[in-house]
């Protein structure tokens, strides 16, 4: 496991490895690849992008889990839809997980989003709200009891994770009352959290999934750093299979040359078209494009797996990126935005 933690980025050519089969899995994997079928085809998504407007890109749901009331056309009401089958979504990996470690980790990334709500409400002495996830292992309801009302840990949190992620964060708040410290410190507590985590269940394809995702966290980061001139070079992610040297290097070059700097890494093709889409367009919107692009391929390389945990994973973060594309879609639709920049977001 050793070998596969330290792995260079040259050890593959496209995706990171995925692991062997684990035949506890079969029912399961083979109930996911079921589900996988009946998933959005890229024709409906790309039939709700060209639509005339929000109900007509509506309509296209018609038949699927994402099926509006009979005569709702609302955008509250399409969310309450995505809502549902999102939980729904959730339920099932539950089920469907032989592994509870794995269920408590990937439900820990509710946990992170409502905390980093909760810290940015009680540091910036804002009423701490209610507008929480209830998918974490940590009940909304709880959240108020992490922090006290000078934003000190409350003696009754349970959940060691969080305590830490508190603690660190505060701390790193308090050094120059940066609010964009809370993001930074909470990122990069979760992605050591994560790594962590993987290595502790002995798990190839988790610590390849968790390792990319900090590498993709770091090539946004990197463009909005550049974009904005900051001159904060300390906030990439360590722990990916990219070195963090690298993207600070590239902030000294312009977006012409960015993306050689990565050509011996497998994320060449996004920094490239990445940095001429924003020095062109001044926008961001390719680069999440690409980044999602590359996610989904190494999400769907574990198709490879017969029986194990890898599809099931996979399914769960697929499905999600599903919902999120067709919230995407439909919100841009209510807003009356452009075709091309839904296309550019989403890929043609």
């Amino acid at each position: 496991m050793s070998e596969i933690a330290e792995q260079s980025v040259l050890d593959f050519h496209t995706y990171p490895p995925v692991g062997s089969d684990d035949w506890q899995y079969a029912f399961q994997a083979a109930q996911v690849r079921t589900l996988e079928i009946q998933m959005l085809t890229r024709a409906v998504l790309l039939d709700m992008t060209n639509a005339q407007n929000f109900e007509q890109a509506a309509d296209l749901l018609s038949g699927t889990e994402y099926a509006l009331p009979q005569g709702a056309k609302d955008i509250a009401q399409a969310e309450t839809v995505l809502q549902q089958t999102r939980t729904a979504l959730r339920e099932l990996f539950s089920d469907l997980m032989l592994d509870e470690s794995i269920v408590q980790l990937f439900k820990a990334r509710d946990d992170f989003a409502n905390l980093r709500l909760a810290l940015r409400r009680s540091l910036t002495e804002k009423p701490i709200g209610t507008d929480y996830s209830p998918d974490g292992n940590i009940p909304p309801e709880q959240l108020e009891q992490l922090l006290s009302e000078q934003g000190e840990f409350s003696s009754q949190a349970s959940t060691e994770y969080i305590q830490q992620a508190v603690e660190k964060t505060i701390l790193a708040y308090y050094q120059d009352k940066d609010i964009r410290q809370i993001d930074y410190q909470i990122d990069s507590f979760q992605a050591g959290y994560n790594l962590k985590t993987a290595r502790r269940l002995s798990s190839i394809f988790l610590l390849s999934l968790f390792r990319t995702q900090i590498d993709l966290t770091n090539i946004r980061t990197m463009f909005r750093l550049k974009f904005t001139a900051s001159e904060e070079h300390k906030v990439f992610l360590t722990g990916g299979f990219v070195e963090s040297e690298r993207f600070k290097n590239a902030l000294e070059h312009g977006y012409e040359a960015m993306g050689q700097l990565f050509f011996a890494t497998p994320y060449h093709r996004i920094v490239e078209i990445g940095a001429n889409y924003l020095a062109s367009n001044k926008s961001f919107l390719r680069i999440e494009q690409q980044c999602d692009e590359y996610l989904t391929g190494f999400l769907k390389s574990s198709f490879v797996i017969t029986a194990g945990p890898q599809p099931v994973i996979a399914f769960l973060l697929l499905k999600e990126n599903e919902i999120r594309t067709v919230r995407l879609i439909l919100t841009a639709k209510k807003n009356c935005l452009d075709t091309k920049l839904i296309l550019d977001r989403i890929g043609k």
